[in-house]
């Protein structure tokens, strides 16, 4: 490996930063799997519909049994709190990556951006070196013990959090954004909430205001927040861009985590800056020689002890592989562009590329089964699904595919039998008139998964209502 890569991805950096983030993204893990393991109605999302909604290639992911559920959120929590502390850190890590991904693809309906991240950065933890410092693995074992960590451990995080920033913005540059939409459904919606904390976000300047300046904080603060000069400032503003996105809607622990993930991309040596600068209270010149003190690694313990990736050939691998990793990321949320059609209506290419906020869409699906050529039954998705899954599939097409196909299930006696599936559809995308999405004529039983929507999906032709600027 060419000694100029080597340092760039191996040269050692204060491992503190990498300490803080495993204790917050550890806190933020351990509060997700108690409130969806205690809070949450499990029966109501998983046990009380007749089938659950998979991913394409993960459909032999099944339910488990009796108490399984509960056990698995038992098992995330003390593998987050293990995390936090440092304590058998990569065994947690793995075994929460595992057990969190499990309930991730186990059902659907209840995708998640945050979710997507979660996993993301779980991965990407797994490999870091988190519990070299600051951590009772540390203490435990000194063998591994360094107030260093490789600068790829950075580098990984700060580049997936870019990806994730800008993909966000770019996403937005369409039609329906600029017009504010779905941003004024949700907004005008809150209206007559005399106890709003952002009532000027539910009047049209506010709206505009907030829409447009979405998209400037991703396009423009995203890059400026690996400028030194601007860091800082657009760093609070992201606090402030996040904390109302937690007040406002209900999108679980994304903002926290966008936020301790920002933190990253600070000097590595931030959070002993901060305790110095804390402690002295002095003057800012005083302040200053604090920082540019504490800011330089201690390479008298041991840096990237008992690391796994020591050998030259380890070390080449993991560049190689970070970044296929990266270069994925960045391919994937352009899967969209190569399917005919707008992917907000025909969701191809929808999830996975951090298109966040951007639709709604309400709708009815009406199902006719037709066995062995007699008189169509009429079926509703409410006799097997439950509120949010028949809620959810009605204006998704590969959601209705998946209850199409196990109709045909269930309305097969015998091989023999001939059943055939229609859908009518009835959806409306950002305010406009409902239309259909699905080809009435079209047997989706006789579709496979891997044919193309364009196919079997009916194109939005209704325009956005024209609506002018309120002031």
């Amino acid at each position: 490996m060419p000694s100029r890569i080597n340092r760039f991805w191996f040269a050692p950096i204060d491992a503190s930063f990498l300490a803080v983030f495993r204790v917050m993204f550890g806190a933020l893990l351990l509060f997700e799997s108690v409130n969806y393991g205690l809070f949450l109605c499990l029966d109501c999302m998983y046990r009380s519909s007749d089938m659950l909604f998979k991913f394409h290639h993960f459909e032999w992911v099944s339910l488990l049994p009796g108490i399984g559920l509960e056990l698995n959120f038992l098992v995330m929590a003390l593998c987050a709190v293990c995390i936090m502390l440092g304590l058998y850190y990569r065994v947690a890590m793995i075994v929460y990556t595992l057990c969190f991904s499990y309930l991730f693809l186990l059902e659907q309906t209840l995708y998640l951006n945050h979710f997507y991240l979660a996993i993301l950065f779980c991965c990407i933890m797994i490999f870091a070196p988190a519990h070299h410092y600051w951590s009772i693995d540390a203490r435990r074992k000194p063998a591994i013990a360094s107030s260093t960590v490789p600068a790829w451990s950075r580098i990984w995080l700060v580049v997936q959090l870019e990806i994730v920033l800008i993909y966000a913005g770019i996403a937005k540059i369409n039609w329906d954004w600029l017009n504010l939409e779905p941003m004024r459904l949700w907004m005008n919606n809150r209206s007559h909430d005399e106890n709003s904390l952002f009532q000027l976000l539910t009047q049209d300047p506010g709206i505009a205001a907030a829409s447009y300046g979405v998209l400037a904080l991703h396009l423009i603060g995203g890059p400026l927040l690996l400028w030194k000069k601007t860091r800082l400032v657009v760093f609070l503003i992201y606090c402030v861009f996040h904390t109302i996105n937690a007040f406002v809607f209900n999108i679980g622990i994304f903002p926290w985590m966008t936020i301790a993930a920002t933190l990253v991309l600070f000097d590595p040596a931030w959070p002993k800056q901060f305790w110095s600068w804390f402690k002295s209270k002095r003057s800012s010149s005083l302040s200053a020689t604090v920082v540019e003190s504490s800011a330089r690694p201690d390479t008298s313990s041991p840096v990237l002890a008992s690391s796994l990736f020591d050998s030259r050939p380890a070390k080449l691998g993991l560049v190689l592989f970070i970044c296929a990793w990266l270069l994925a990321q960045v391919l994937v949320p352009l899967r969209h562009w190569t399917i005919p059609g707008d992917v907000a209506w025909n969701e191809a290419g929808h999830r996975f590329s951090w298109r966040m906020k951007l639709r709604d869409k309400q709708g009815t699906a009406t199902f006719y089964v037709v066995k062995n050529n007699q008189p169509a039954l009429i079926v509703d998705p409410k006799t097997h699904l439950n509120f949010k899954q028949a809620w959810k599939m009605a204006c998704i097409p590969d959601l209705i595919w998946q209850y199409a196909q196990f109709l045909d299930k269930q309305y097969t006696d015998v091989e023999t039998d001939d059943v055939k599936v229609f859908v009518d559809t009835s959806c409306s995308l950002n305010t406009r008139p409902a239309t259909p999405l699905i080809n009435r004529l079209v047997d989706l039983t006789a579709i496979p998964r891997t044919e193309p929507v364009q196919n079997w999906v009916v194109p939005n032709a209704k325009s956005l209502p024209k609506k002018f600027l309120k002031i």
